[in-house]
């Protein structure tokens, strides 16, 4: 494998890594919304701007609200693991190319 395709392959890791920390994200503003924490926290606050356009878009394509539990945390992480693993094949395949 050349220099480049080991450069790829970091480059690709560090995608997969960004990917791992929003998952992560979204688990942690999910179980927050069991405990209801104080909106005017900046954490929190923090959170809910970075899950919430995913939330939305989500939301929008299927319906996520199954007696008063929300799924749409669920279809979040599943969706994103799909898409990780997808990725990582990918980048694999071109970095074993060049």
């Amino acid at each position: 494998m050349s220099d480049l395709g080991i450069a790829v392959l970091k480059l690709g890791g560090l995608a997969t890594g960004i990917v791992d920390i929003y998952i992560w994200v979204v688990i942690i503003t999910a179980l927050l919304s069991f405990v209801n924490p104080d909106p005017y926290n900046p954490v929190v606050q923090f959170l809910y701007r970075i899950t919430n356009p995913a939330y939305t878009f989500v939301r929008r394509l299927i319906k996520t609200d199954f007696g008063g539990l929300d799924l749409a945390p669920l279809v979040i992480v599943i969706g994103l693991q799909v898409i990780e693993i997808i990725f990582s094949l990918f980048i694999s395949t071109i970095a074993k190319a060049l």
